[in-house]
């Protein structure tokens, strides 16, 4: 079987304090980070037992997971496993890099954001660089707030160059069309992140090929949809996988509308939908901004 695996468990806490995120400086209590790891560990045994199926995981903690010892030695393990073809996270980039070394480079791919205030520029830049010289995949992203745009014009400039820039359009700000053409020029893509995509009754890869897991093992179709399927761990959401349809109006966030297959970003990010790199990264592949999406 193959399958994509959205991953969160309860964790929770951050180390940042963006304005435009609900978790900001949360903490977590020892107990909540024991449970925590163990639901993590319970997963990467898991996935380490499926030697007959094909996997690929995307860890989307609510928190920051790689300043936790426990992601990291997940993601190092499943890179190795033979059975997984690709593990990535979503991360601000605030951890050390040193223990990428233990971690296959072929499979292990960062979801990489950078939040204004939150670190010094120079600071995310290097470790960019870091990232690059360590051979690692990743992408880098800001969300498109106006106060945002000349540090995201100064880090398209100095990230390498076939590095992939993504732009979120912030939740709840609308954009005049020379607002749009402002991040455009920066992410070809970013029409696909200015407009909620209407979605309801359109077919979608979710609960057929890509789930959502959490820290006990429930599992959904996705992080949006709050039926369950099932339980990873004693199997009963095997049955569920089906195509169906969309049943939400519309579906407003990366992770979820690039599994709509009314949507041709399997194609766009082909080898890359988990860490959000494109089939070809750097601007040239897009031959200027795209029309209107």
């Amino acid at each position: 079987m193959d399958l994509t695996i959205l991953y969160r468990g309860p964790l929770a806490s951050c180390d940042y304090d963006c304005p435009y995120c609900p978790f900001a400086k949360r903490r977590d209590s020892r107990e909540q980070l024991r449970a925590d790891r163990e639901a993590l560990e319970r997963f990467t045994a898991w996935v380490s037992e499926r030697r007959d199926d094909r996997l690929s995981v995307l860890f989307t903690p609510w928190g920051e997971g790689l300043v936790r010892s426990w992601y990291r030695r997940a993601l190092t393990e499943l890179s190795r496993l033979p059975q997984v073809r690709r593990v990535a996270i979503q991360t601000n980039l605030s951890f050390r890099t040193d223990w990428l070394a233990g971690a296959d480079p072929e499979k292990l791919a960062l979801w990489c954001t950078y939040h204004p205030g939150q670190t010094p520029y120079d600071r995310f830049l290097a470790k960019c660089h870091e990232l690059a010289d360590r051979s690692v995949r990743f992408s880098v992203g800001v969300v498109g707030l106006p106060e945002h745009l000349e540090l995201a014009r100064r880090l398209r400039a100095e990230l390498p160059a076939h590095i992939y820039l993504w732009i979120n359009a912030a939740e709840g700000h609308g954009y005049t069309d020379e607002e749009a053409a402002r991040w455009t020029d920066l992410d070809p893509l970013f029409p696909y992140s200015r407009h909620p995509h209407p979605s309801a009754g359109l077919p979608c890869r979710t609960g057929e090929s890509v789930i959502s897991v959490d820290g006990e093992g429930t599992v959904r179709r996705c992080h949006f949809v709050r039926t369950e399927l099932g339980n990873l761990y004693d199997g009963s959401y095997r049955q569920a996988l089906a195509p169906r349809p969309c049943p939400l109006a519309v579906c407003d966030c990366h992770i979820g509308y690039v599994h709509l297959e009314t949507l041709p970003l399997y194609d766009v990010f082909a080898g890359g939908v988990l860490e959000r790199i494109p089939r070809a990264p750097g601007r040239s592949q897009f031959g200027g901004p795209p029309r209107e999406i």
